[in-house]
């Protein structure tokens, strides 16, 4: 059976799911690309290096940002969502810095070697923390179990 996910399914497979494809149009060039993320209140939560998501981003804050799960051909979801980028600042930033650390280091096999998630440890006060604000959501299933 194919479907909508509703609501409550969207939220809940957002909260369940770590990584996400970020995609980002500036300049006439679309780029996408892989993120660990988190999600809370109408928001995805991330974190990176400058680099040329960032730069895109800071030039066109509108952005797409896709999450699945499959479990094979017949059973999956998938997540669209659209929304505009910020950087955080101050508490804001920290309290969602956290959060990512929280959720993303337990499911590495070295925490204590990873603290930065790849970021080199000399860039760790460069680290930007942002989030997206969404602005539409819309999820799709198959399933041929009984629940999505």
């Amino acid at each position: 059976m194919l479907g909508d996910l509703n609501k409550g399914q969207l939220i809940d497979f957002l909260e369940q799911q770590v990584v996400g494809r970020l995609g980002c149009h500036a300049d006439g060039e679309t780029y996408i690309v892989p993120i660990n993320y988190v999600y809370r209140n109408n928001a995805i939560y991330g974190h990176s290096g400058n680099g040329k998501k960032i730069n895109m981003m800071r030039a066109n804050p509108r952005v797409c940002f896709q999450v699945d799960e499959i479990i094979d051909t017949f059973r999956w979801k998938s997540a669209i969502l659209l929304g505009n980028y910020s950087e955080l600042i101050g508490e804001e930033r920290q309290q969602a810095m956290q959060g990512i650390i929280h959720t993303i280091m337990p499911l590495t096999n070295r925490p204590s070697e990873e603290p930065s998630h790849g970021i080199p440890k000399v860039e760790h006060e460069h680290i930007i923390v942002y989030k997206i604000e969404l602005t539409s959501v819309s999820g799709k299933f198959e399933s041929h179990d009984l629940e999505a």
